[in-house]
């Protein structure tokens, strides 16, 4: 009796993980699906909040548009004042930086930061996690006292920013609760935090997210999203001519 009950018993430790390595696509899934407003102009305000040790806090601004089933984006930046005007475009698979100073566009990525804080372009932007990742790994874990899946992703592009991402998934409903960015070396570089979320047509999206700098102690940003909206958008928002209108 005692050893068809262990049989049992193990046989059930083989084929729970076995299970849910067939559900972690359908997470991964999800989790994109969250993010993309195919056939839908998306537009938000985002503040961004950045602490480095010694400085003043900085505040930046940016309104973000994007068209997600043509992959197009336009991020004008608002504050601070200093660089009021300037804008970054993704046209095709080209991304494009625009200083109103200069008047001039010069090539960009989407892995660059924004502004003088821990956010990137990408950060902002529809991604789509079955597309640009492989699953390594996954396990059991906790965030704070919220029992999550640890997906451990290898990149299988090199247009994405980090080698390696560890995502914390709760369990209880398909919640990004945080995630760890790594170099190619191994290295931990960022860890962000997702604490409050807002719905939108269905969709969970992260209305607060700290970004910490692992690499420089004391560094990190806290990044809010507000007005979210998904009215229609005029075509001439998605165009180098608009960032340059908007700063006459």
């Amino acid at each position: 009796m005692k050893r068809t009950i262990g049989a049992a018993l193990l046989a059930l430790a083989i084929a729970a993980p076995a299970a849910f390595a067939q559900d972690v696509p359908a997470i991964l899934a999800e989790l994109d699906r969250q993010g993309d407003f195919a056939g839908k102009d998306f537009a938000a305000l985002y503040t961004i909040v950045s602490q480095k040790p010694g400085e003043k806090d900085s505040v930046t601004q940016v309104r973000m548009f994007r068209r997600d089933d043509r992959e197009q984006f336009t991020m004008l930046v608002t504050l601070p004042e200093v660089n009021k005007g300037q804008g970054y475009l993704r046209e095709d698979d080209n991304v494009w930086f625009y200083d109103p100073t200069s008047r001039k566009f010069s090539f960009s990525s989407i892995k660059e930061n924004i502004q003088n804080s821990e956010a990137k372009n990408s950060d902002l932007t529809k991604r789509s996690i079955l597309d640009d990742y492989e699953v390594a790994s996954t396990t059991e874990g906790f965030v704070g006292k919220i029992p999550v899946w640890v997906i451990d992703l290898k990149a299988r592009t090199k247009d994405v920013s980090y080698e390696r991402v560890v995502l914390h998934v709760r369990k209880d409903r398909t919640m990004l609760l945080k995630q760890e960015d790594y170099s190619v070396s191994g290295r931990l570089m960022r860890t962000t935090l997702y604490p409050k979320y807002v719905e939108l047509d269905g969709r969970l999206m992260p209305s607060q997210m700290l970004i910490v700098d692992e690499l420089n102690p004391g560094e990190r940003s806290q990044m809010t999203m507000t007005e979210q909206s998904l009215a229609p958008l005029p075509d001439k928002v998605f165009t180098k001519a608009f960032l340059e209108q908007v700063n006459k």
